[in-house]
């Protein structure tokens, strides 16, 4: 594989935007090696899906778009960033046993740490910001069969 892939998207800040970004990074780690079915990929997902529910959520309209950016370097480490142009940064908000949301935050760090990885919030110089996650790339050397023995 190279020293260095990239692959980038901009989506519109709309609910239906959470979904394309899921299905833009899945379908990009699996042409880099990483399938979709596993732990490793499904951990991408929902960090990713948390990542754009809140460019979408929490930028009150005034980001019109957000961007994923995917780096891979060395075949050691993924990089994730969502940019949005909204200047506040991401903080945890209270999240009442009754509600659906407040948690999005708490989950991505807790993600990135259980895989490993760090989490860091950028300021653009446009005055927006880029959450980035970094993880160690876990590509298994050989599939798993159903009975879970590594094919030769």
């Amino acid at each position: 594989m190279a020293d260095h892939l990239e692959a980038s998207v901009t989506l519109p800040s709309d609910p239906a935007s959470v979904a394309a970004a899921r299905t833009y990074v899945v379908g990009t780690l699996a042409e880099w090696g990483l399938p979709s079915d596993t732990d490793a990929a499904e951990t991408v997902r929902l960090i990713v899906s948390e990542l754009a529910t809140n460019a979408v959520q929490h930028t009150f309209g005034q980001s019109p778009t957000f961007t994923v950016d995917l780096a891979l370097d060395r075949d050691e480490h993924l990089r994730i960033g969502v940019t949005d142009s909204h200047p506040r940064l991401p903080r945890r908000l209270p999240a009442a046993v009754q509600q659906d949301n407040g948690r999005g935050m708490v989950i991505i760090r807790w993600l990135t740490a259980e895989s490993g990885g760090r989490l860091r919030v950028r300021r653009t110089r446009e005055g927006g910001k880029t959450v980035l996650i970094e993880l160690p790339w876990a590509v298994p050397a050989r599939p798993v069969t159903t009975a879970g023995q590594q094919e030769p």
